[in-house]
């Protein structure tokens, strides 16, 4: 990922280096925003596809696509853009991988295990959207805690110091963030 680095960018805000990138086409410039991210990208992958070389693969894919898609879009916050950028291409990728899994070749077992495997993809996609959709619901402190701690794999020092929140605050909002979580998880499975 280290591909990625220039010194174009030291202190500047995502969105300076977006505004300079979108009028100078210096793809140095979009690198630099980008590999800021590049964790964060690699672990939504990881949480979809459970495989490092693939998700490093995706990381790569997904830089690609930015330079298509960042100047059709007005982008207002990097980070949540690049997120979303990210969770569709994984699930857009999972989803082509299970219209492949069903083998019509001459070996083709009349009661296939396709339709069980389909369901186990549907109700696991289900359940993470439905998740994406709780923390999204989340009060503020405990959003940005529940997407640190367990997205970012970030321990409680590190959120401390990100957000300014004091440790117990930390613990604080990420142990009522999984309560809230769970609580609206089993609402929604429950509709």
């Amino acid at each position: 990922m280290e591909q990625f680095k220039s010194s174009k960018s030291d202190g500047k805000s995502d969105e300076l280096l977006l505004s300079q990138y979108n009028e100078s086409k210096d793809l140095g410039l979009l690198g630099d925003v980008y590999q800021r991210h590049t964790e964060m990208i690699y672990y939504v992958c990881f949480r979809y596809f459970k495989d490092s070389e693939r998700s490093k693969d995706a990381v790569m894919q997904i830089f690609e696509e930015l330079i298509l898609k960042v100047d059709r879009q007005e982008i207002k916050n990097f980070q949540k853009w690049i997120y979303v950028v990210a969770k569709n291409h994984c699930l857009m990728a999972l989803r082509a991988d299970k219209s492949q899994k069903v083998d019509f070749s001459e070996s083709f077992v009349e009661f296939s295990v396709a339709p069980h495997l389909e369901e186990d993809y549907a109700t696991k996609e289900d359940r993470l959207q439905a998740m994406e959709r709780c923390i999204e619901k989340l009060p503020e402190k405990q959003k940005i805690a529940i997407q640190l701690f367990f997205l970012q794999e970030r321990c409680y020092k590190d959120i401390t110091t990100l957000t300014g929140y004091s440790m117990d605050g930390v613990k604080s909002y990420i142990q009522n963030g999984k309560r809230n979580l769970k609580q609206c998880i089993e609402k929604e499975q429950d509709v």
